[in-house]
C-alpha cells in the first residue's frame, strides 16, 4: 500500500491489518507523520507533535506483534490527543501562556487506556484557551484551519483533533466536550463525534485536579469522547475508554453495553422527534434544508416514525455561561490574570472580570434542573431526538461566531444553540455528517438519546452513515 491508501483506511481496518502482519505499525506511523509534515504549515492541527516518541512506540508495538504477544485492540493505530487532555511527559499547554511549559506527571484516564490498547500518540492538537470557545484559535499557537476551506474555522474546542482527522493524518482523535466541543468540530469538518452519557468515559486529572486553575474547570459539564471518520471506529474507541474509575466520582459502569455490537441493528419503528430550531434559535436556511433532508432518511429509508417537536425549554445560554463560571477556579484564575491578563484570550478575561453573584449561580442551577426535567419528560415520548448540530456552516477563522444568522442579529455563541443544552442534561449525543452546502462545506446532524441509551445513538448513527456514506468524501486540502 502507498501512503494515501494507508491513510484512507478506517481504524478498524488498520487494526486488523496490523494484527495479522499485513501492515507494519512503523509503516503506518511513518505515513501519518509524513502527511503531518506536508500539511501542518497550512493546517496547524498539531501544537505539540511527538514524532520521535510515536516512532519509538510503533517499533515497540511491532516487536510485540512479531513475538506473538497481544498488542491490544488498537495496536499500531495512530491517534491525536487534544491539548486540554493530560499526557505524561508531553507538554499540555491548553492554549494558554500560563501553561506554556507544563508537562503533566500523569496521563488522563482515557490516554492511559488508549496507550494500554496499543494506540500510537502522534502529538497534541490545538484548542482555544482552556476550551472556553467553540473555535480553534488561542494566544499561543497558530490558528487551526478547516481542511474543507482553510480560510474557515474547523470549529472547536477540539479544533486540531478534527482538522487532523479530516485531513487523514490519523484515523482516531480524542476530544473533550463541555459545551459541544467534540460535536462542533465534527460537524464543521465532516466527521463523527460523540459524547457518551455523563460518566460513561471517566475524566482525571482534567476537571478534577484542583492544583491547576483553568484546567480544573467544567466538572459537571465536561465529557471526553471519540472523534473518528466512521461510527465503527468510535465504537471501538469507546470499548477501550469507557468504564468506571475511582478517580472520577461521576463515573458509571458500562456492563449494559457491548460497544462493538452497539452500532449494529435496525431502527424500524423507532419514534423520533425532530427539532429544527428548538422553537427559538436562528438557523442558516441552507443548514435547515440539508438537515431536513437528512431527517427524512430516517423516515423514508430507515423505517422510523418522525415527528416535529420541541422539548419546550427557553434559551439556556445565560444558564450555561453561569455554570461554566461557577465551575471555574475564579480565585485562582483571577490571581493568574494579574500576571498573564494581557496575553489571555479577551473573552476569557471578560468572563473573569464579570461580577458573579451567588444568586446568579444558584439561579443557573435551578434553571439547569428545569431544562433537564423538560428534556427527560419530552424523551419519554421519543426514542431519539434529531437537530442540526450547529446553526451555521463553517465561518471565517479568528472570530468567535457570526453576527447575523437567518437575517437576525445574534450573540457570538448563538450558532452553538443545539449543542450546549445537551451538556446541561448529560445525555448521549453525536454529530454525524448530514450533507454539504453548495460551497462544499460540511453540515452536521445531531443525534440525541435518552440518558444512558448510548447504544441506540451509536446504532442510529451507523444506520444513517450506511444510508448516506458521507464518510468517504475527501476535503479539498487533499487534492492540491
Amino acid at each position: 500500500m502507498n501512503n494515501d491508501e494507508i491513510l484512507n483506511l478506517d481504524a478498524v481496518s488498520l487494526a486488523a491489518l496490523i494484527r495479522d502482519k499485513s501492515l507494519s505499525p512503523v509503516e503506518v506511523t511513518r505515513a501519518s507523520l509524513q502527511r503531518m509534515t506536508l500539511l501542518e504549515p497550512e493546517l496547524h492541527a498539531f501544537c505539540t507533535p511527538v514524532p520521535d516518541r510515536a516512532m519509538q512506540q510503533a517499533r515497540e508495538i511491532e516487536r510485540k506483534i512479531m513475538q506473538g504477544d497481544d498488542p491490544g485492540p488498537l495496536a499500531g493505530v495512530p491517534v491525536a490527543i487534544k491539548d486540554l487532555i493530560a499526557t505524561a511527559g508531553i507538554k499540555t499547554v491548553s492554549g494558554s501562556w500560563i501553561y506554556e511549559n507544563f508537562i503533566p506527571d500523569e496521563d488522563d484516564i482515557t490516554v492511559e487506556r488508549l496507550k494500554a490498547a496499543g494506540a500510537i500518540i502522534l502529538g497534541k492538537t490545538n484548542a482555544p484557551e482552556f476550551g472556553y470557545s467553540g473555535t480553534g484559535h488561542n494566544p499561543v499557537f497558530p490558528t487551526t484551519r478547516n481542511p474543507w476551506n482553510t480560510a474557515l474555522t474547523p470549529g472547536g474546542s477540539s479544533a486540531g483533533s478534527a482538522a487532523a482527522l479530516a485531513a487523514r493524518i490519523c484515523p482516531l482523535a480524542l476530544g473533550s466536550d463541555g459545551g459541544g466541543s467534540v460535536r462542533i468540530p465534527a460537524a464543521h469538518c465532516g466527521l463523527f463525534g460523540m459524547k457518551a452519557s455523563m460518566g460513561r468515559v471517566p475524566l482525571y486529572p482534567g476537571c478534577r485536579d484542583e492544583r491547576y486553575p483553568g484546567i480544573s474547570s467544567w466538572e459537571s459539564l465536561e465529557h471526553i469522547g471519540p472523534m473518528t471518520r466512521t461510527v465503527a471506529d468510535a465504537a471501538m474507541m469507546l470499548s477501550v475508554m469507557a468504564g468506571p474509575d475511582p478517580r472520577d466520582r461521576h463515573s458509571i459502569p458500562t456492563s449494559d453495553i457491548d460497544w462493538l455490537l452497539a452500532a449494529k441493528g435496525s431502527l424500524k419503528g423507532l419514534r423520533i422527534a425532530y427539532s429544527a430550531d428548538w422553537g427559538y434559535a436562528a438557523v442558516d436556511p441552507e443548514v435547515r434544508e440539508i438537515v431536513g433532508k437528512a431527517v427524512r432518511v430516517f423516515e423514508q429509508e430507515l423505517g422510523c416514525v418522525v415527528e416535529e417537536a420541541h422539548p419546550g425549554f427557553s434559551d439556556p445560554q445565560e444558564t450555561f455561561a453561569a455554570l461554566v463560571a461557577q465551575e471555574t477556579d475564579l480565585s485562582g484564575m483571577r490571581k493568574l490574570m494579574e500576571s498573564y491578563g494581557e496575553r489571555m484570550s479577551p473573552h476569557l478575561v471578560a468572563m473573569l472580570k464579570k461580577e458573579w453573584t451567588a444568586e446568579i449561580f444558584t439561579d443557573a442551577n435551578m434553571q439547569r434542573k428545569a431544562v433537564t426535567n423538560k428534556m427527560w419528560r419530552f424523551m419519554q415520548r421519543y426514542d431519539l431526538l434529531l437537530t442540526p448540530t450547529l446553526a451555521t456552516p463553517p465561518f471565517p477563522v479568528d472570530i468567535e461566531g457570526p453576527e447575523i444568522i437567518e437575517g437576525r442579529k445574534v450573540t457570538p455563541a448563538e450558532w452553538l444553540a443545539f449543542v450546549f443544552p445537551i451538556n446541561l442534561t448529560g445525555q448521549p449525543a453525536a454529530s454525524i455528517p448530514a450533507g454539504f452546502t453548495a460551497k462544499g462545506l460540511p453540515v452536521g446532524l445531531q443525534i440525541v438519546g435518552r440518558h444512558l441509551d448510548d447504544a441506540l445513538v451509536l446504532r442510529a448513527s451507523a444506520a444513517f452513515e450506511k444510508a448516506c456514506g458521507w464518510q468517504h468524501r475527501l476535503p479539498p486540502i487533499l487534492s492540491r
